[in-house]
């Protein structure tokens, strides 16, 4: 994109809604978090190659299996993560980031700095969350 961004550049209400500026943050956003997740990864499975020693006794053998289980869960609910990060890329070159996709408003940068592979305003959210718990209590 070619955007020169500072160390310290954060986006503000005072700019106009998702300019280069900060699409390009928010793109070197993701793909940072989208690295250090794919760090983590890496680390856990040469821990997971590195670390085959059959236990001789059964409560550590059982205490093994489920730390591996463990581990396994959060990079599987980090691979759908990754996905999402990919989602918010393609948004953000498809000029449809940052806006919610219920409404089509735009979201607070407060929220997209937070979350920044949210989809919906935080009013869209809180609805989608109220008809979820409508629906889950039947």
């Amino acid at each position: 994109m070619g955007v020169n961004l500072s160390a310290n550049y954060r986006p503000t209400e005072d700019e106009p809604f998702m300019n280069k500026r900060q699409k390009e943050y928010f793109r070197r956003k993701l793909l940072a978090w989208k690295d250090d997740i794919l760090r983590e990864s890496q680390i856990t499975l040469q821990h997971l190659q590195e670390d085959t020693v059959a236990e001789p006794d059964l409560a550590d053998r059982a205490s093994t299996e489920t730390d591996r289980a463990l581990e396994l869960r959060t990079r599987d609910r980090q691979r759908k993560l990754i996905a999402k990060i990919d989602a918010a890329l393609r948004r953000i070159d498809e000029g449809t980031y940052g806006y919610c996709e219920e409404t089509g408003e735009p979201i607070s940068l407060k929220r997209l700095d937070a979350r920044p592979i949210a989809t919906l305003s935080i009013e869209a959210q809180e609805r989608h969350e109220r008809r979820e718990k409508v629906y889950r209590d039947d």
